[in-house]
């Protein structure tokens, strides 16, 4: 009996990409991978553009094609995380739907994992994109790397082939703010990585903005290390030492010196500022804990759903 492979596909906005990339995946498995039944799942974050009419139109020619609407924008990680639960084959390859991981890949990742691994990733090595970008992505891997308190992978973007066994995993984690990256090095199996260049996005523009990067970024420091609350505490005990000693210079200078020395408001006006700048920062940084932790508490759903194509019942419930 063949085995299934379930190629999930998060997209939004990605009207110039949702049909090169269906028929790139669907010649990949007619003629190179025909021993494998597949299914091609899209989760939609609710485009704006012409991207939910080309996919009813993809799925109304190919059974094997699915889709999966989302009913608002729910996050960049939620939708992708929610999609991988919705696939139903032996394993689930994660891809973007920009070409930026490259479909060449999918043959790598399955013959990695009938030899046994139960999660295959991609690690991209270099990239055709923003040199400037690509730097500063590979320090924050290696601040979270040093400073979180399990494993971290560098320039792990999420794509990779996972067991339909560490599929259930993550359908029994109810985590309402997953960070997939996290996942898979704190909880995954034994793992095969594939190193890759990451090529240019073949169309359209990219959806990264400082907003979304710096998501991504607080979310992996605020689930997965420390540092940010013990900053905290020690930035006070280092402000509160550094003022006692101050206080004491001041005060021995104004007895030795009581006529000549003058103090004035400075000393006040500039410890003022430091403290203030130092409490407001960490009152951010705390805020993100708290903005976290309350999303847990909420435990509110991945993704509501406005439709579905290709289904079947069963698979709707």
């Amino acid at each position: 009996m063949k085995k299934t492979i379930s190629i999930l596909i998060p997209c939004y906005n990605e009207e110039e990409n949702v049909v090169p990339m269906s028929e790139a995946i669907v010649n990949l498995f007619e003629t190179e991978l025909t021993q494998y039944n597949y299914e091609l799942v899209f989760i939609d974050n609710d485009s704006q553009d012409k991207t939910r009419d080309l996919l009813r139109e993809i799925c109304s020619k190919n059974a094997n094609i699915k889709a999966i609407f989302n009913a608002k924008n729910f996050g960049q990680f939620n939708s992708p995380y929610y999609g991988i639960l919705q696939t139903t084959g032996d394993c689930t390859i994660s891809m973007v739907c920009d070409f930026q991981d490259p479909i060449e890949l999918i043959p790598q990742y399955i013959r990695e994992w009938e030899n046994g691994y139960k999660i295959v990733i991609g690690i991209k090595t270099s990239s055709k994109e923003s040199k400037i970008m690509y730097l500063l992505r590979s320090i924050y891997y290696k601040m979270i790397k040093k400073f979180s308190d399990v494993e971290q992978i560098e320039h792990f973007t999420g794509s990779g082939l996972y067991d339909k066994s560490f599929v259930e995993v993550l359908r029994n984690l109810k985590d309402p703010k997953p960070f997939m990256r996290g996942i898979v090095a704190e909880l995954g199996f034994k793992r095969k990585e594939i190193p890759y260049e990451q090529p240019q996005r073949r169309a359209g523009k990219t959806h990264n903005n400082f907003y979304t990067l710096y998501d991504a970024a607080m979310l992996s420091i605020t689930s997965y290390t420390k540092i940010g609350l013990r900053l905290a505490t020690f930035a006070g005990c280092g402000v509160g030492i550094i003022s006692l000693l101050v206080a004491f210079v001041y005060l021995i200078m104004k007895l030795v010196m009581w006529n000549s020395f003058q103090a004035g408001m400075a000393p006040i006006l500039i410890g003022m500022c430091l403290l203030g700048s130092i409490q407001l920062f960490f009152i951010g940084l705390i805020g993100e804990y708290i903005l976290s932790i309350n999303a847990r508490v909420l435990n509110r759903p991945l993704v509501v759903e406005e439709e579905r194509l290709n289904f079947s019942k069963k698979e709707e419930e």
